[in-house]
C-alpha cells in the first residue's frame, strides 16, 4: 500500500471529473499522517487552489485560532482533507458526481491516516460522511459512530466568518465535544 505522499503524486494528475479542467492544482491535504483527529471540509476555495493546501485563506486562519483554543492543538496535529480535492467554479458546492469522482482519494486518505476522530465542516462535508438530507444546524451539536471512530460535525468556518454569534459559539462547541472524545478514544484500547 502506498504512502500519502504516493497517493497525493497520483491525485495531482487525476482527470476523473471535470473540475480538473479548471483548476490550478489538485489540494490533496495536509498535516500529521498518523494524527488521530481528521478535519474535512467541501473543497478548496481560491486561496487553496493558489496555495495547494486546504484550508489556508480566511477560513483556515479561524480554524487554526479554534484547534488551539478549544483543543490545545495545532494545525500539525491533525490532518486536513477535503471532500473534492479541486476548486469548484465560482467557491459553487461541489456536485454528486464530483464528489463520486474524488470519494477514492478521500477514503485512502481516512484509511492511512486512521483518526480516531473526524470532525466536518459544514453540510457538504457533512452530508457526504454521514449521508442524509439533513442540514449542519440539526446534526451538529453531538457525536456520532462512524467507521469505528467518532464523527463530530461543525459548522463551515466560512459560516462563523459571516458574522454568526451562535454559529462561533456553535463552532467552538463542537471542537471541545471533539476534544473529549479523543480523551475518552485515547483511553479505550485499539484494535
Amino acid at each position: 500500500m502506498a504512502d500519502l505522499g504516493a497517493i497525493a503524486i497520483d491525485a495531482s494528475t487525476c482527470t476523473r471529473c471535470t473540475l480538473s479542467g479548471s483548476r490550478t492544482q489538485v489540494v490533496f491535504g495536509m498535516g500529521d499522517p498518523g494524527a488521530d483527529l481528521l478535519f474535512v471540509g467541501e473543497g478548496p476555495g481560491a486561496d487553496e487552489d493558489a496555495a495547494g493546501l486546504p484550508f489556508v485563506g480566511r477560513s483556515g486562519k479561524l480554524l487554526d485560532r479554534l484547534i488551539g483554543e478549544e483543543m490545545g492543538r495545532t494545525r500539525a496535529d491533525c490532518y486536513i482533507a477535503n471532500v473534492v480535492k479541486c476548486r469548484p467554479p465560482d467557491n459553487r458546492d461541489p456536485r454528486p458526481d464530483e464528489m463520486a469522482a474524488c470519494r477514492p482519494w478521500l477514503e485512502l486518505q481516512l484509511d492511512h491516516v486512521d483518526p480516531r476522530v473526524v470532525v466536518t465542516l459544514g453540510n457538504v462535508a457533512t452530508r457526504a460522511l454521514l449521508g442524509g438530507t439533513e442540514g449542519i444546524t440539526r446534526l451538529r451539536g453531538r457525536t456520532y459512530p462512524w467507521r469505528n471512530r467518532v464523527l463530530v460535525p461543525t459548522y463551515h468556518p466560512a459560516a462563523v466568518l459571516r458574522g454568526n454569534p451562535e454559529a462561533m459559539a456553535g463552532m467552538r462547541a463542537d471542537l471541545v465535544r471533539a476534544a473529549l472524545a479523543l480523551s475518552a478514544a485515547q483511553r479505550e484500547p485499539t484494535g
